[in-house]
């Protein structure tokens, strides 16, 4: 797999032999980052390079509409405390007690789930490990569970924060809820995790642009997103949804500011009058928001806090794990768009079918029956919580099998075009009108090494020849 950028003005590439919309036999001339003529038999004179596609397709650049990029690097770094890596008590107390640590002696765990171990609190923990600081954060991304040695280091004695959660006599548990940058102050200094290896597996994927969902990002983590962007580690265009409302810093040409991210959290459902305003003030702002629900109240919430607050282009939904068939019509009513992630569905499956109630399995991660409903629909990952791969998303989208190979309510498949779809559609508008090969587009592409029919009769990373960026990141 070939990852190529066009830095300069006057490059021009020819891809020959290419499936462009369902006609072979096309060529493909790229110049000064743009797609320069479409036809067959194109003059190569003034190339720099050309391309024998051998007939594969060539489509727009893939966009995954929600991932937090910082946490997917960390990820790659740490202990994983789940399935398929870790599965009994056992295990995990050995990958911990195995893992290297970091410069502060402090090991991370990511991916936890209570079929390894039961409900973990510091007690649990220290069961597992406690000669060093060990932090592990359950698979949901809503809470981390620290050993007693790590709430010691961290100086965490009493309830500082709303999110620690605290015993009948006010001792913490060791379990912390959704305070990610407050407990970010409270460990050891480290800078945020480089990003260009994540940079390249994303192009070896076919994706050319990303969004980050991670909210209220510090100044320092949107800094290092900025950099990684203008320094070339992450040639993807990049979207960020944390970025404060009212936000005046200037941002390099390939980053966008998204709808401003605002979490319900299953942990505790937000004062309803709070909601409203917070919604209300990213609206004032001129800024329309992008609501992660994961469960059925969460959702309905958020559909009582618009009916207050008002409806404003662009506004979003985050997930919707759990939507009941009669709050689509509400969906629609409020202009929603949803940004979903049936990767779960193949990573998680098993579990939804043993601990999601029954009844709940038809309004699991829906997706054919909110394009019916009018309901603009875009797909992506929520890596490292879900699957990266966008063709391992796409399969899951269209089949909806777990990994022992049941299904979980295949009225909900997609078909494998219609995932696509979901890849395909601009940053500023998921679920939107797919992007298009065509003349003046940008030259953000992707090379396939068939025609995209077959590709899409079993989709897979492996189809992905080549990417192309249609310019590099301007140096600083």
């Amino acid at each position: 797999m070939t990852d190529t950028q066009l830095p300069a003005a006057d490059r021009a590439i020819i891809v020959r032999d290419a499936e462009i919309d369902g006609i072979p036999g096309l060529d493909l001339r790229v110049r000064d980052g743009r797609i320069d003529d479409i036809g067959p038999s194109l003059s190569t004179d003034g190339a720099t390079e050309v391309i024998d596609a051998r007939g594969g397709a060539v489509i727009p650049g893939l966009h995954d509409h929600h991932l937090h990029l910082h946490a997917t690097a960390a990820d790659a770094a740490s202990v994983h405390c789940g399935p398929p890596a870790v599965r009994d008590r056992r295990a995990l107390g050995t990958a911990l007690a195995e893992a290297s640590g970091d410069d502060h002696g402090w090991v991370r765990g990511v991916g936890y789930v209570d079929t390894v171990a039961g409900d973990l609190d510091a007690v649990a923990l220290d069961g597992l490990h406690a000669t060093r600081p060990v932090r592990v954060q359950h698979r949901s991304g809503a809470m981390w569970i620290l050993n007693s040695a790590a709430l010691a280091a961290a100086g965490i004695t009493d309830a500082a924060h709303p999110g620690v959660e605290c015993d009948a006599d006010g001792v913490p548990t060791g379990r912390i809820w959704r305070a990610d940058t407050w407990l970010r102050t409270r460990l050891p200094p480290a800078r945020p995790p480089h990003l260009g290896s994540l940079g390249s597996t994303l192009a070896e994927y076919g994706i050319t642009g990303v969004t980050d969902a991670t909210p209220d990002l510090s100044t320092g983590s949107q800094a290092a997103l900025v950099a990684a962007v203008t320094k070339g580690d992450l040639p993807q265009r990049l979207h960020l949804l944390g970025i404060p409302v009212g936000s005046a810093a200037p941002l390099p040409e390939r980053i966008g500011v998204g709808p401003y991210k605002i979490v319900i959290a299953d942990s505790g459902l937000p004062p309803f009058d709070d909601l409203v305003e917070q919604i209300s003030a990213a609206h004032r702002g001129g800024r329309a928001v992008a609501v992660h629900c994961v469960s059925r109240e969460a959702l309905l919430l958020l559909l009582a806090a618009l009916d207050v607050a008002g409806d404003f282009p662009g506004d979003r939904v985050e997930h919707a794990a759990l939507v009941p068939a009669d709050t689509i019509g509400d969906l629609h009513r409020h202009g929603l768009r949803v940004v979903t992630q049936p990767g779960f569905l193949s990573r998680r499956g098993d579990y939804y079918l043993d601990h999601v109630e029954p009844d709940d399995l038809d309004d699991l991660y829906r997706c054919r029956s909110l394009l019916a409903g009018g309901v603009p629909l875009a797909l992506s990952s929520d890596s490292p919580y879900g699957p990266l791969d966008p063709w391992a998303v796409i399969a899951a989208a269209s089949r909806r099998s777990t990994e022992t190979g049941a299904t979980i309510n295949i009225d909900e498949c997609l078909t494998p075009a219609q995932a696509l779809a979901g890849y395909l559609t601009p940053a500023e508008d998921p679920g939107g009108r797919p992007r298009r090969i065509r003349r003046g587009a940008s030259a953000d592409l992707v090379l396939l090494r068939a025609p995209l029919e077959q590709v899409l009769r079993d989709p897979s990373a492996d189809a992905v020849a080549r990417t192309l960026f249609a310019r590099a990141p301007a140096q600083p």
